[in-house]
């Protein structure tokens, strides 16, 4: 385990982290002490543990706007998904009327041509 100093309101935290994550735990902790900066700012010293308490909520809030967001986009992939496949189907059944078209108008005119004197050329 890696093992990174992390500084939250002006306060430094020794924290224990997978190997290669240390980059990682350190910008976490910058941005939370980003939250917990505003709301110092905000409301002035009222106390670490609230202050700490009210920045998670800040945090949690974001996460589930977030979550949402991404359930809703979820939903909006599925329905584009729906929709290009119903496209895809179309296209095949147009594609396949229209061959069969062409096969038989290919068809009447070699018939045609048979007819008014010989194989076509």
């Amino acid at each position: 385990m890696a093992q990174v100093t992390v500084t939250i309101d002006g306060k430094t935290y020794r924290m224990a982290c997978d190997e290669g994550q240390e980059e990682h735990l350190i910008d976490l902790a910058q941005r939370f002490d980003r939250y917990v900066g505003h709301l110092k700012d905000s409301f002035g010293e009222i106390g670490d543990q609230r202050l700490t308490v009210m920045a998670g909520i800040m945090v949690m809030d974001e996460f589930v706007e977030l979550q949402k967001r991404v359930k809703g986009m979820e939903a909006e992939i599925g329905t584009l998904r729906k929709t290009r496949d119903e496209a895809l189907t179309k296209a095949d059944k147009n594609d396949a009327a229209l061959t069969g078209a062409l096969t038989g108008l290919a068809e009447r005119m070699e018939a045609l041509a048979g007819r008014l004197g010989g194989e076509p050329a």
